[in-house]
């Protein structure tokens, strides 16, 4: 085996860096303003749409949270984020890394502050996140006179991915954060992917919601809290069995608020139709931190209809006197309602004697529990790269639902046969991205990162040169891959700075034939074939 060595050689100084069509933004945004598509934006650090201002987003935009400052958007109250794309040209936030350097809590997240109710004293409270600014736009809540038909924009066919940060314990951006947010707001066709906290959470407020998926996030998928009572159908949650917070990480997490005290408005959010896909799929090997399908708790009400709990430790715990009796009071409702392959079904806190079990199962409520994910017969809901929780023919869920309750007696929601998020159409189909780790997200044409790219000799016997020129500081890979894709070495994995470099490659233990050397830096991937003889 002939010994593998690395020569690096910078031969020129930095390079002077390219030109990028890209732009930043930063500080206040206080006039209207359009981010078009014809070029990438770059958030950086605390962004605040003020004085009333909208910020309108081109269908098709790419806008990136910068990973140093953790760059946020923050859409502070009276003003509005118009967000509006279609399927084919989704709005996509995400992170500034490059291809294969992606990670939770990136950057921020968007957070949206309105005008509505909340259950805090006064009617008004500061998000969390560390955003506030000392200047009031980082408040959230009507006062005393809240306006519940508030509007804050529209969000539409958009995806939020690699957000969400701890600024401190219990007080973190998540992917989406909606602070007393009013039902003039639209929230439809929603995907976050990988956030560091929770994928959606909701502080009071009045909004509705329709079409969100929650991909592979942190913390809690849908998180309610501070008496929101806004309404939500077609919801997905997915998760990475090895993923989950040391908080505990749940499908819903509700409370009515931090102490769980009578505050009203009471958290009284009502879902429906909703699909959540635990870590449990197929294997009990997954992080402990996952706890519950649905974590009701702290005087929340909040109520679940026609939905499927899928795959988790516990199904649904009710936790605490206040939600007991919630609960037995019929504020606190589950209906229509199915629990498959958790470990326990049901959970209440410890020295409790609520029957939570004959909660559930009364036959009135119409729910259903059943020992294995399979029994639900869905297509095939677990797929991280490529998930569908479509119904198959004959699936239990293609019917059972039910719309008679008074909390679903609104033209809000769809009526609908099915349980769960999908029928027989995919609404995720077009717009959604499964794998936004190695999404290019350029967009637009821009100067190449990589330049001067050549290996030689080629063929090679023992040794060949790799050569290439770096027109910014970035972070860069290089791999050997054979014919089939199979890696057969990892020449580097490093941040280096601009410039141009030769890369001295002995390979005389490697098989004749042909392999492919990759260089993969910012949002580039590029291949050169290389003979051995």
């Amino acid at each position: 085996m002939k010994k593998f060595s690395i020569l690096i050689l910078v031969l020129t100084a930095l390079l002077s860096q390219a030109t990028w069509a890209q732009e930043v933004l930063s500080g206040y945004i206080t006039t209207d303003k359009t981010l078009t598509s014809d070029k990438i934006w770059l958030l950086e650090g605390f962004v605040y749409v003020t004085n009333g201002a909208t910020l309108t987003v081109q269908p098709g935009t790419i806008v990136k949270g910068d990973k140093p400052t953790k760059g946020s958007l923050i859409i502070t109250r009276g003003s509005k984020l118009i967000a509006d794309g279609t399927a084919d040209q989704p709005i996509v936030f995400t992170s500034n890394g490059p291809v294969g350097f992606r990670t939770y809590g990136d950057w921020g997240g968007i957070i949206l502050l309105g005008k509505a109710s909340i259950n805090q004293p006064g009617g008004e409270a500061i998000i969390e996140g560390g955003v506030d600014d000392g200047q009031g736009n980082g408040t959230y809540g009507g006062g005393a006179n809240p306006d519940d038909n508030d509007n804050s924009g529209i969000l539409r066919y958009l995806r939020i991915e690699f957000a969400g940060i701890a600024f401190a314990p219990n007080n973190e951006i998540n992917g989406l954060t909606c602070g007393g947010v009013g039902r003039g707001t639209t929230l439809d066709h929603i995907q976050i992917s990988y956030s560091g906290d929770d994928s959606y959470e909701f502080f009071g407020g009045t909004v509705n919601a329709k079409h969100l998926i929650a991909f592979r996030g942190l913390d809690d998928d849908f998180d309610t809290d501070n008496g929101f009572s806004g309404k939500l159908q077609f919801l997905y949650g997915l998760r990475d069995p090895n993923v989950a917070d040391i908080s505990g990480s749940n499908g819903f997490e509700s409370d009515n608020d931090a102490t769980g005290s009578t505050n009203t408005p009471n958290t009284h959010a009502i879902f429906s139709n909703v699909t959540i896909a635990g870590p449990k799929y197929s294997t009990n090997t997954i992080n402990a931190n996952f706890k519950r399908g649905a974590h009701i708790r702290r005087n929340s009400q909040q109520c679940i209809y026609n939905t499927i709990l899928m795959g988790y430790p516990s199904g649904i715990m009710i936790d605490g006197s206040a939600c007991e009796t919630n609960a037995t009071n019929d504020v606190l409702q589950i209906r229509n309602t199915v629990i498959s392959g958790c470990t326990n079904n049901f959970e209440v806190a410890s020295g409790s004697s609520f029957d939570i079990s004959g909660w559930f199962n009364n036959p009135s409520y119409g729910n259903m529990t059943y020992a294995a994910n399979s029994d639900v017969m869905l297509t095939d809901p677990f797929n991280l790269a490529a998930p569908n929780a479509l119904p198959m023919a004959g699936s239990p869920v293609l019917s059972g639902a039910d719309f008679s309750a008074s909390n679903l007696d609104d033209t809000f929601f769809d009526v609908v046969n099915f349980r769960g998020a999908f029928g027989d159409t995919d609404w995720s189909a077009g717009w959604t991205n499964w794998d936004p780790q190695n999404a290019g997200y350029t967009g637009i044409e821009t100067p190449k990162t990589i330049s001067a790219f050549n290996v030689y000799p080629n063929p090679m016997k023992t040794s060949s040169m790799l050569e290439f020129s770096l027109s910014e500081s970035n972070d860069v890979n290089i791999s050997i891959t054979d014919v089939s894709g199979r890696l057969v070495r990892e020449v580097m994995n490093d941040h280096l700075s601009a410039g141009l470099y030769k890369i001295s490659l002995w390979l005389g233990d490697l098989t004749n034939g042909m392999y492919f050397v990759h260089i993969r830096s910012g949002e580039e991937n590029r291949m050169i074939k290389l003979s051995v003889e």
